[in-house]
């Protein structure tokens, strides 16, 4: 089993090495890159995900419920520790908030628990996804209007994609196809633009990092609890959602930091320090949850 999570791990880091190795020698556009994975390849991820039907959005209410819940519960329990070390609000909570639910939560919960977790790991990548691009947002930018904030790419494709899910629409397998490659290209690709980023990271705010990668998976684990109990879900969903939980800061944290200049510096080293943590909090947790019997 830890050698599953290792090999599961490990292509986040080579993949920001990778972009670490190429920005020491070049100097690569990293806003460009940002902006054109911001407003095509992600919304084209997210768009794809939802209009799968291999989602069945309505049988994973409850899981759905308990997602939301640990996502914005995340940030007003960690508000006061923020508020005790003079943290920015806008800088630290919300990679606290925003886990890794796609390109680490997907792969591991899958291969952990095997193609049955799909389902529950696709519906928390949309709980997430949906708050980070809405509330998420709005915690760092609250005047934007929210028509504007309604034609925010991703947002456009998350409705366009819940639309064609909820309504039983099944798109040609070529177009699927075609939009899952574009999809596809934006998880490396913020990858290697985090490594790239790293070259500038001020290794002063390691501290930061190392308190992210405590902070983050302690304070979903301790929603994720009574969640558990109170909420009566499936064995194979409380497995899910002990992961979901315990996941480090996604890496989007980052690029959306950068696009509002909210300090991407801290936040690279909140998410990449967070992310070498979770070689430490992934083989606990699963070794909690096989022992525990939900799978």
């Amino acid at each position: 089993m830890i050698g599953q999570i290792i090999a599961t791990l490990l292509p986040v880091f080579l993949i920001a090495g990778c972009g670490a190795l190429y920005g020491r020698f070049r100097s690569p556009d990293i806003q460009g890159l940002n902006t054109l994975n911001m407003e095509l390849f992600v919304p084209m991820l997210v768009f794809a995900v939802l209009a799968d039907q291999q989602a069945p959005l309505q049988d994973y209410a409850h899981l759905a419920l308990a997602g939301t819940i640990i996502v914005l519960g995340s940030g007003l329990l960690l508000w006061p520790l923020a508020v005790v070390l003079k943290l920015n609000l806008k800088t630290f909570l919300p990679p606290m908030m925003f886990n890794n639910s796609g390109n680490m939560g997907i792969p591991l919960m899958v291969l952990a628990f095997g193609e049955a977790a799909l389902p529950a790991a696709v519906v928390l990548f949309i709980v997430e996804m949906i708050l980070h691009f809405s509330v998420g947002l709005y915690m760092l930018d609250p005047h934007t209007s929210i028509l504007r904030r309604l034609r925010v790419p991703v947002v456009l494709a998350t409705i366009a994609g819940l639309s064609v899910n909820l309504g039983g629409i099944v798109l040609p397998v070529w177009l699927m196809e075609s939009l899952n490659m574009l999809g596809g290209i934006c998880i490396p690709l913020m990858l290697f633009a985090l490594g790239v980023r790293m070259l500038d990271v001020d290794f002063s705010d390691w501290k930061l990092g190392l308190l992210g990668a405590v902070a983050c998976p302690l304070s979903g684990v301790i929603l994720a609890w009574p969640l558990i109990f109170w909420l009566e879900l499936p064995g194979l969903q409380i497995a899910c959602l002990w992961v979901f939980a315990a996941l480090p800061p996604a890496v989007l944290n980052y690029m959306v930091a950068e696009q509002y200049q909210q300090e991407p510096h801290k936040v690279a080293s909140l998410v990449l320090i967070s992310n070498l943590g979770s070689l430490v909090v992934m083989p606990i947790v699963l070794g909690l949850v096989f022992a525990a019997g939900y799978i």
